[in-house]
Parts: structure tokens; sequence; C-alpha cells
């Protein structure tokens, strides 16, 4: 059985020290790589050529999925594993749709992380059962690029004015766009808005 390099991407450090011991104790896995950042991912990648990214999705510098994106259409033949602690419905929909091969809690079983890099570097899809399921549930994202764009500046706590100088746009505009995701988002207001957006994981 040929060795797996497995790059490793998490940004707390007792953390990341415990996933890097854990898969260290398989004889058929080697961690090749450690970052604490999403935007060293790709550099690293690159520069180790791992088979599998077992990556957080929050990260300091990029979010996992994002970076997660980037490895693949720079280095495609690295698979990417996302391990988060957020079961959001709507991160697993946004993992899926960055094509990312597995997708699995911090709280699985440690035995659960070795076979998931394993099955990921077959070729094969691995996402929690119940969290594919409750993907589906949560229905899809009703909000525009442009409209998710503005939400996430105001969830940074962004006023209009900010958000319109950051997207280049008038205020008015950036007013509009906000009433539009209330009325989406079926939400009482503003705050309202950025909470169920975050619960369904549209907002990292």
């Amino acid at each position: 059985m040929r060795t797996l390099k497995v790059l490793l991407a998490e940004d707390v450090h007792m953390v990341r020290g415990a996933l890097v011991a854990l898969l260290e104790l398989e004889s058929d896995l080697t961690v090749v790589a450690q970052v604490d950042r999403g935007d060293l991912i790709v550099p690293a990648a690159m520069e180790h050529r791992p088979d599998v990214a077992v990556i957080d999705i929050d990260l300091p510098g990029m979010d996992g999925l994002t970076a997660a994106a980037l490895l693949r259409e720079k280095l495609p033949n690295c698979r990417a594993l996302i391990l988060t602690s957020l079961g959001r419905p709507g991160t697993v929909r946004r993992a899926l749709g960055a094509h990312v091969s597995g997708f699995i809690l911090k709280d699985a079983p440690p035995d659960h992380l070795a076979e998931a890099v394993r099955n990921v570097a077959r070729g094969m899809r691995v996402i929690d059962p119940q969290l594919a399921l409750s993907a589906w549930d949560v229905g899809e994202n009703p909000l525009s690029e442009r409209e998710l764009q503005v939400l996430r500046l105001a969830a940074q706590g962004a006023e209009a004015a900010e958000i319109a100088t950051t997207l280049h746009l008038s205020a008015g505009t950036v007013r509009n766009y906000l009433t539009t995701i209330v009325m989406k988002l079926n939400a009482r207001n503003r705050v309202d808005a950025i909470r169920i957006a975050t619960e369904a994981g549209w907002v990292p």
C-alpha cells in the first residue's frame, strides 16, 4: 500500500497538533505540510504535492471553501476534505458547489478521519449522511452574488455608506439591496437577515 501524502490546514495550534498526531498513527498516511492560514494552502500544496488536503472551513486569510476551490484549479490531482465544527446545511451545499471531495465534522470518531482521507484519495465523495440530507432540506440560497456581497459586509458591521464605497455603488442602491435581502429571507430586519443567512451557511 502506497503512503498517501496529506496537507493539513487548521488555525488552532493545539487542534492542528492533535490532528497531525492522529494521522501520523496510520502507517499509510504522512503529513507533508501543515498551515494555519487559508491563503497558504495553495503555495504549500504546490511545493509538497499532497494527495489530500484536509482543510478547516474557518481560516484566516482565506476561508477553507475558497481555498479548496482554488486548490482544485491549481492542483486538480489533490483532493480536498473539509473538516469543520459547523454542520450548517447551507455550508454543506457550498462545499458541494465547490466540488470538494469530502465534508466531515470535527467531532466525528477519530478513525473516520483516516478512513475519509483514504476514500477521497480513491476518488470517492465522503459526506456525513445526516449533513447531506439536511443540505437538501434547507433549500437553495435565494440571494444573488451581489446581494451576498452586500450581506457579508453588513455582517462585518459595515454601514450602507461604507458598503457602497467598497462595492462602488451608491448608498441608495445598497439600501435597496438590503431591503430586497430582508424580503427574500422573510426576515424582520437586517440583523435577522444576517442571522438567517449565517445559520443556513450562505454567509461564511
